[in-house]
């Protein structure tokens, strides 16, 4: 066997104590742990710590070019790093657009700038020119150059005829499409669900079909074509039901869920704080009870943050004001985390939903701890507690309901190909 360079000895992983063997940046083995001498290598003592595989994010908003003062891509990735994510995707609602290859280059290298050894980016691209939804954007050229799929964001594609283009086109690249399933004419952006608190708080309110109508639309198209589809940020039980059916007819589809969908409700809002104000809407308790649901099941495959940084001054005004978006990369660790500790869902389905689904979907690097697999991962201390706060933020972004509040689990140290990056 190659002699490891690494070791992490005495690391918890399913419950045993372990010693993780490293070499090239690769696995070697895990295997009991024990007081093996290993000539050369650097030992790490992880102390009891639970051994976990990096993280991967699919959904991210870290505004350069354009922005930079909400986000910059280096300080999108100091969080990814000490949030413990290994790959991220990054929408192109930046400006310039990421509608060309020029753009996706640039971003890819002030990435591997800022941090040569990762956590790596992953571009989307433009699904249309400008993200107008007129004219379809250059996806062979946008793929060529390293992006790994394409979406509006937040601008519905409403002609179905350019999205059913699109999807076709995508599908030529080999790169799928994620899409934001909201219909642009029921309140479009409105950050609030449309229901009795919507009505007691007096605000302007989306109700849950807006999504789900979308959800509607691209499924029939998927299964019509045969191509995959990717649903981004799934907020309600009528999507779910949506997708459910879709997937025992075989039709091509993944979807996603974010943490605030899973650990606040519309209630939230009640304060009017704008930091609840996302796109889609926080909804109610019986969605949350049908997404966790949902996981159990592997109807919702992953999780992302929708990571959305916005300065002070922009949360700072009236709630139908304000722009949507929750800053989520600092702790999107600990939040979900915390649904394994309560049983509300397993860790086979943590890992599932933050790791394999993601990478195996969009063709990122995975470790799942076989032989050979990318040497990417942390020790994490489930139980150690810390309050989320601007100044234990590493994105500029500090806009987030759960600022102020105590989370348990932190990462102590995170390994990219097997080099310490935090």
């Amino acid at each position: 066997m190659t002699n490891p360079e690494l070791v992490i000895r005495k690391a918890v992983w399913k419950g045993e104590e372990v010693d993780l063997l490293v070499a090239d940046g690769k696995i070697l083995e895990i295997i009991p742990s024990s007081d093996a001498m290993y000539e050369g290598a650097e030992v790490v003592a992880a102390r009891g710590y639970l051994l976990m595989p990096s993280l991967t994010d699919v959904h991210t908003h870290l505004r350069e070019p354009g922005f930079e003062y909400k986000e910059d891509i280096a300080s999108g990735l100091k969080a990814a790093a000490h949030g413990g994510f290994s790959n991220i995707m990054c929408m192109a609602n930046t400006s310039p657009v990421n509608d060309n290859a020029v753009i996706t280059a640039e971003m890819q290298n002030k990435a591997h700038a800022a941090f040569p050894n990762g956590p790596r980016l992953f571009p989307i691209g433009a699904l249309t020119k400008g993200l107008e939804a007129k004219e379809l954007s250059s996806m062979h050229d946008l793929a060529d150059a390293g992006c790994v799929a394409f979406s509006n964001d937040g601008v519905p594609v409403k002609n179905t005829e350019l999205f059913r283009r699109a999807l076709e086109y995508a599908s030529d690249t080999g790169k799928p499409v994620i899409d934001h399933c909201e219909d642009p004419y029921l309140e479009l952006g409105a950050g609030m669900n449309e229901g009795a608190v919507s009505s007691l708080l007096g605000l302007a309110g989306q109700p849950d079909v807006a999504e789900a109508a979308q959800v509607a639309r691209d499924l029939l198209l998927a299964e019509y074509l045969d191509i995959h589809i990717h649903l981004a940020h799934i907020s309600c039980r009528k999507s779910i039901d949506l997708i459910a059916w879709a997937k025992k007819r075989g039709v091509k589809v993944t979807a996603e869920t974010c943490p605030h969908y899973l650990l606040l409700t519309e209630e939230a809002v009640e304060g009017y704080g704008t930091d609840t104000k996302v796109n889609p809407p926080l909804r109610t308790a019986d969605d949350v009870e049908a997404l966790l649901q949902a996981i159990r099941e592997g109807i919702i495959d992953m999780f992302a943050t929708d990571h959305a940084p916005h300065a002070a001054h922009e949360k700072e005004v009236e709630f139908m004001v304000a722009p949507c978006g929750i800053s989520g990369l600092d702790s999107a660790l600990s939040l979900t985390w915390e649904l394994v500790a309560s049983g509300k869902i397993t860790f086979d389905d943590f890992i599932r939903m933050w790791t394999t689904a993601p990478c195996e979907t969009f063709g990122l690097p995975l470790n799942s701890f076989k032989k050979g697999d990318v040497a990417d991962f942390f020790l994490f201390a489930p139980d150690e507690e810390w309050t989320l706060s601007p100044e234990t933020m590493h994105s500029k972004g500090k806009n987030t309901p759960f600022l102020g509040q105590t989370l348990k689990g932190r990462v102590i140290s995170h390994f990219l190909g097997g080099k310490k990056i935090v």
